[in-house]
């Protein structure tokens, strides 16, 4: 592995491939030099670059392991509650989907202002600034806590009105007002964890979370098996004993955050003290700059996953609930993309802050390649396996019908959708949020929404127009990104840090 820097930023670059060199700058200058050496220095060259390039893969696959391992744990939970949900009736499974859509809004504009907190620390991690990293993780918990609160306390005074603005019908309402309410009531705590875990991941610690990411599931599943169905002296809550596990595993979850840190080895990016919290004011305005736009982006993308949510309904009850079963089963094959996206935000933003814009790209475009080759053999997987998968999950036959071209339609789609959230997570590593917010504004609402409202069954229209407008938008997503990354705008971002000395 390539020496790294003492000081924990990114890897020097290697003398041996210096543009200088490559050029045969020394040796025309001085008229002939020493052609041996010379020669030494080009014969060498490719094998330095293969091995940059071979330490570039092991850092991003070591970042992106413990990432991916988190996102299957998350995935299992969120399988397994609704497996159990799915025991209940289909009613619940359908209270389970209405809330499902305003729970990925609120975390869609906490994790906008997550991936801020990302760019941000890493590269001041890269330019050797632990005092600006830690205020850009202070400044990042104060905003976090706000957007918080005020989301928080609107899902938890409307619950049954945001119900009735997607068309859900009363029994679901009726059903599921206090799932929503107790789900939606994690948000703060789902916030502060996820700024945390942005603020290690940025840093390069990525086990730390998924060891607290197994713990958290560990004691969601217990408490979903005691409060759902009863035991050990507790009543069966059924659906709301579903939302109780969750509020309980995430408060735990977020002790389990703080507590690593502020312990006394933690890094000193972490230990974030009160007298942090005045010099982030500066940085609030450069967290806002970078957040403004990921939090768009995946604001937008919530609004139109909701809006096609809505656009299900008009087909039936069974495809609502083939789609809130369906997206759960398949949300293990983008993890891939997820993990890779982690691990290049950290990877690029650090190679930005330390002015090495070639790695940065290295970077990219390694784990968008990693992300590919992994999405096609799980889509592969998905796709063959989607019977006998749909019927681990539901007993309803009309259900398991709708899931299958659903299922095969999105897994057909999975490389795609790896590529555009590996290169959308390096682009913000690299301080550009405004590109993936334009790639989502173009996939979400020239796409995949008009195509599915048109898809009408007074028109003769099946739902698998429906299903098709979701793989067009994962495919203008992926063009309009890796156009956007090989054109290289982000590289001003290099400049503009090396100017200022460092940091963001």
């Amino acid at each position: 592995m390539s020496a790294r820097d003492p000081r924990g930023g990114a890897p020097p670059a290697s003398p041996v491939v210096a543009e200088s060199e490559l050029d045969g700058g020394e040796v025309a200058e001085s008229g002939g030099g020493l052609p041996a050496a010379a020669l030494a220095s080009h014969a060498s060259a490719p094998l330095a670059f293969a091995s940059e390039r071979r330490a570039t893969d092991r850092e991003i696959w070591s970042l992106s392991w413990p990432v991916i391992l988190s996102q299957v744990l998350a995935s299992a939970v969120s399988l397994i509650d609704i497996a159990m949900v799915g025991s209940l009736s289909r009613v619940d499974v359908q209270a389970v989907g209405y809330a499902t859509q305003y729970l990925n809004l609120t975390q869609a504009v906490l994790l906008g202002l997550g991936a801020a907190c990302v760019a941000l620390m890493a590269q001041a991690r890269g330019a050797d600034d632990p005092s600006r990293a830690r205020h850009a993780l202070a400044g990042s918990l104060v905003v976090t806590i706000a957007v918080s609160v005020v989301v928080t306390a609107a899902c938890l005074v409307f619950p049954a009105t945001l119900m009735r603005w997607l068309s859900a019908p009363e029994p679901t309402i009726d059903a599921g007002i206090g799932y929503f309410r107790l789900t939606l009531g994690t948000t703060l705590l789902f916030g502060m964890s996820l700024t945390l875990e942005s603020g290690f991941r940025a840093i390069r610690e990525t086990r730390l979370p998924m060891l607290i990411a197994l713990g958290v599931t560990v004691v969601k599943i217990a408490l979903n098996a005691v409060l759902i169905f009863g035991g050990l002296g507790f009543p069966r809550l059924e659906l709301a004993g579903a939302g109780l596990a969750t509020l309980v595993s995430q408060g735990l979850g977020l002790v389990a955050f703080a507590w690593a840190a502020q312990r006394r080895d933690a890094p000193s990016e972490m230990r974030v003290a009160a007298a942090d919290f005045r010099p982030a004011r500066p940085v609030l305005g450069e967290l806002l700059r970078l957040s403004g736009p990921a939090v768009a982006e995946r604001a937008v993308l919530q609004v139109a996953m909701m809006t096609y949510f809505a656009v299900i309904g008009r087909f039936g009850t069974a495809p609502i609930a083939a789609y809130t079963i369906g997206i759960r089963i398949l949300s293990f094959t983008w993890i891939p993309g997820t993990s890779f996206a982690v691990a290049a935000a950290t990877l690029v933003g650090q190679a930005v802050g330390a002015g090495d814009d070639r790695r940065a790209a290295r970077v990219g475009w390694r784990s968008t390649l990693f992300s590919l080759v992994v999405s096609v053999v799980l889509g592969i997987f998905f796709a063959l396996g989607r019977e006998p998968l749909a019927r681990l999950f539901t007993a309803d036959e009309g259900v398991v019908r709708e899931l299958g071209p659903f299922m095969l339609v999105l897994a057909a789609a999975q490389p795609l959708l790896g590529v555009h959230f590996t290169l959308a997570g390096a682009l913000r590593g690299a301080g550009d949020t405004v590109t993936p917010f334009f790639a989502a504004l173009v996939g979400n609402w020239v796409f995949r929404v008009p195509i599915a409202y048109l898809a009408v069954p007074e028109r003769g229209a099946t739902v698998l127009w429906v299903w098709g407008a979701l793989a067009l938008d994962h495919l203008a997503r992926a063009i309009w990104l890796s156009l956007a990354f090989w054109r290289g705008r982000w590289r001003a971002n290099v400049v503009t840090l090396g100017r200022r000395g460092g940091g963001p």
